[in-house]
C-alpha cells in the first residue's frame, strides 16, 4: 500500500495540474480577503462613528465589539475551496481520459488498493489546499482589516481548522463526481455550474419562500455552513448583546444562511461525498480497461 501511494502522490507532483491550480487558489483566497476585510472594515468604521451612533443605539449594538473579519475569512475560503474541488474532480477522470488508470490497475494487486491509495494521496492534497487557503486568506484579512476586529487565537485555529476539513471535503467530493463522469470537461462544467450557479439560485429561491433550513442539506449549503457557522459563533460570542431579528441576517452574511452547526453541516457534506466517492468507486470497479 505505502509504494502505492507514493506512485499515486508521483503522478500529481509530476504534471503541472497541481500548482496549475494552487496558483489561481492562492490569489483567489487572497484576493477575496483582501476585498471582503476591506468591506467589513468600512462596515464597522462606520458603525462605530458619530454618524452611526443612533442607529447603533436603535439597535442596541456594541460595533466596537464587532469581529467582522470573521465574515471575510468565512466567505474567502469557501469561494476558494473551488479549485481543490475541481483538483479532485480530475483525479479519475483525467487518468481514464488518457488511460493512464489501465498502468494503474494493472500494476496494483487489486483495485481497492488502487483506489484506497488515491483516496489517501487526495485527501492529503485536500490538506495541502486547505492550509494554502487558509494562509493566504489570513494575510489578506490581516492586511485591510482592524486589529480589534480579528479574532483571538482560539478563533482563528477554529476558523482555520474547519477551512482545512471543508478543503478536504471539496477535494473528494469532486473525486467522487469525476470517477462518476469519467469526463474532463463534462465532470468541471458540472461542479462549476452546481457550486456557483444551480445551488446558489436554489438557495434564493428556498429563503424566498420562508424555508432556509432546507439550504442546509444541500451540499454547497452544508459545506458553507461548516465555516459559516464557526464565524457567525464567534461573532455572536464577541459583539455582546444582538437583537434575534439579526441573527439570521449575521449568518447569511457568514454564507451559513439555513446551515446547522459546524459539526452537523461537517456530517451532512461528508454524507454527500460519501455518496458521490463510494458511487464512484464502484463505478471504477466496475469498469472495463483497455
Amino acid at each position: 500500500m505505502g509504494n502505492l501511494i507514493k506512485a499515486e502522490f508521483r503522478k500529481t507532483t509530476t504534471t503541472g495540474l497541481w500548482w496549475g491550480l494552487m496558483i489561481p487558489t492562492v490569489l483567489l483566497a487572497f484576493g477575496w480577503a483582501l476585498g471582503t476585510g476591506a468591506i467589513f472594515k468600512t462596515v464597522s468604521d462606520f458603525m462605530g462613528s458619530s454618524d452611526a451612533e443612533e442607529l447603533a443605539t436603535l439597535l442596541n449594538v456594541d460595533p466596537s465589539q464587532w469581529q467582522m473579519s470573521v465574515f471575510g475569512i468565512a466567505r474567502s475560503i469557501n469561494v476558494a475551496t473551488i479549485f481543490p474541488m475541481i483538483f479532485g474532480g480530475l483525479a479519475i477522470a483525467n487518468e481514464i481520459n488518457r488511460k493512464t488508470i489501465t498502468t494503474t490497475f494493472l500494476t496494483a494487486p487489486n483495485r481497492v488498493s488502487a483506489l484506497g491509495a488515491k483516496m489517501v494521496v487526495y485527501v492529503l492534497w485536500g490538506a495541502i489546499f486547505g492550509v494554502a487557503i487558509v494562509a493566504s486568506v489570513s494575510i489578506g484579512i490581516a492586511l485591510t482589516s482592524n486589529s480589534g476586529s480579528l479574532p483571538d487565537a482560539g478563533g482563528w485555529l477554529a476558523l482555520a481548522g474547519v477551512g482545512i476539513l471543508s478543503s478536504i471535503l471539496m477535494t473528494m467530493f469532486g473525486v467522487g463526481v469525476g470517477a462518476l463522469m469519467t469526463s474532463v470537461v463534462g465532470t468541471t462544467v458540472v461542479l462549476l455550474l452546481y457550486m456557483l450557479i444551480v445551488e446558489n439560485g436554489l438557495q434564493l429561491v428556498l429563503s424566498s419562500q420562508g424555508v432556509p433550513e432546507i439550504i442546509g442539506f444541500l451540499p454547497n449549503g452544508a459545506v458553507n455552513g461548516l465555516t459559516g457557522s464557526v464565524a457567525s459563533s464567534l461573532f455572536l460570542a464577541n459583539a455582546g448583546v444582538v437583537p434575534d431579528e439579526m441573527v439570521e441576517v449575521l449568518r447569511a452574511i457568514a454564507g451559513a444562511l439555513g446551515a446547522f452547526d459546524w459539526w452537523l453541516s461537517g456530517l451532512i457534506f461528508l454524507v454527500w461525498t460519501a455518496l458521490f466517492f463510494l458511487g464512484g468507486w464502484a463505478a471504477t470497479q466496475r469498469k472495463d480497461i483497455t
